[in-house]
């Protein structure tokens, strides 16, 4: 059965609400990191700066009405259904009576709508109230796919897959899964998440993971935190965004004239069973290698890699070993783009495909910024700036807390 093709994609990150300004941004290196304002902190809070998602113009979309966006507080299903209702419109897909039955939905977040659920609490301590009706739907996880399936009226199989950071890309694999099973025709795939919530940021930062600064040092510019695979790294800024990617069978995109230029080729996914957040070496090179397997490669066959890459000590470490190992000397170019949006949680891998796919069209690699070598990481991270690279094939690495591992291959087909 022909591989699956992406037809349609959209998002919104820490660099703009619309496409073409985040391309533009993150080609000149611009980072979308800044102070933290989404809640008020002070200088005894662990964490002080953040990528947050600019407010968008709500009246311009007629699905975004102030009564039901009342109901629905958490920013996951607002962001979520505008960046699933812009992919299909690029996709040029009309989702008909006829057709909804053969439209999946693989839409998850890792983290969900936590925040509506935390002020639901704060509400009963504080005032005596009952939570309000909507608290729990918010908080679902699964409400995100079933909220993007009631905007678009597909009504074929529906699942929200979490899988931690790694959410965005095994959304896209399920997606496809389903269409090689015959299931589907389409699939609209993604992730989002709003994670700039109090708790959760300082419980990131309790664990070692979120960007702290060092003690004792001036504060550093917000721009020059989040630098993966550096020697200076100090853990993942966090972020929040959300990203959509339709995909159809390769037969539906060409009896329907749909631009599809690029397939997805092959892809893996694998479990560290391990530790429940440092991850596995075996486990994770296992995952890149079978992915390219998948797609019927070899490993010299690769253009570029858009890595994981969270800013970690040891995640870095890790994934560059890992695709050492399986590349060998021939690493190709490997990007970063959380070193300029942040960490946006399970969303960060659909926002990044969506990135690797306009690099491959556009056959430019954008920046790797705020690098300083590591000497245990040699590896190119085009930190010198955009580079014109012919990309067929673009591997994509997403891992997530509890060992979870997916990997996905890229190709462009024309």
């Amino acid at each position: 059965m022909d591989n699956s093709v992406v037809v349609g994609y959209d998002a919104v990150s820490p660099l703009g609400t619309d496409l073409e300004t985040q391309w533009r941004r993150l080609l000149n290196g611009e980072s979308g990191i800044a102070a933290l304002t989404r809640f008020p902190v002070d200088r005894n809070f662990p964490v002080n700066i953040a990528g947050q998602v600019e407010d968008i113009d709500e009246g311009a979309y007629p699905f975004l009405k102030p009564r039901d966006l009342a109901l629905w507080p958490s920013p996951i299903f607002k962001y979520a259904m505008l960046a699933a209702y812009r992919a299909l419109k690029n996709s040029k897909i009309e989702i008909t009576p006829d057709l909804a039955p053969r439209v999946a939905v693989t839409f998850s977040s890792a983290v969900g709508g936590q925040d509506a659920l935390l002020n639901a609490d704060r509400r009963m301590k504080s005032e005596g109230k009952p939570p309000p009706p909507y608290a729990n739907p918010n908080s679902c996880i699964n409400m995100v796919s079933g909220k993007v399936s009631i905007l678009t009226g597909a009504t074929g199989p529906i699942a929200s897959i979490v899988t931690a950071c790694a959410t965005g890309v095994t959304s896209i694999i399920a997606g496809a899964m389903l269409l090689a099973l015959g299931k589907a025709d389409v699939a609209i795939c993604g992730a989002v998440d709003f994670a700039l919530v109090e708790p959760i940021v300082a419980g990131f930062a309790t664990m070692n993971g979120a960007y702290q600064r060092k003690p004792g040092v001036p504060d550093e510019p917000p721009a020059r935190a989040s630098r993966p695979f550096s020697a200076d790294r100090r853990g993942f800024v966090i972020s929040e965004g959300a990203g959509a990617v339709v995909i159809a069978s390769r037969e539906f995109a060409t009896s329907h004239g749909l631009d599809a230029l690029i397939e997805i080729a092959g892809w893996s996914m694998t479990s560290d069973a391990s530790h429940f957040v440092a991850p596995n070496f075996e486990t994770v090179r296992r995952c890149i290698a079978e992915s390219i397997e998948d797609a019927g490669v070899q490993p010299p066959d690769i253009d570029a890699v858009n890595a994981h890459a969270a800013s970690t000590k040891v995640g870095d470490r890790v994934e560059y070993e890992a695709l050492k190992a399986v590349f060998g000397k021939k690493l190709p170019p490997v990007t970063a783009n959380k070193s300029i949006i942040g960490h946006a949680m399970g969303a960060s891998s659909a926002i990044e495909s969506i990135f690797a796919i306009e690099s491959m069209r556009r056959d430019i690699l954008p920046p790797t910024i705020n690098y300083t070598p590591a000497p245990e990481i040699e590896i190119d991270c085009v930190s010198q700036g955009p580079r014109r690279c012919n990309q067929e094939f673009v591997l994509k690495n997403a891992f997530g807390f509890g060992g979870c591992n997916s990997c996905i291959v890229f190709k462009r087909s024309i």
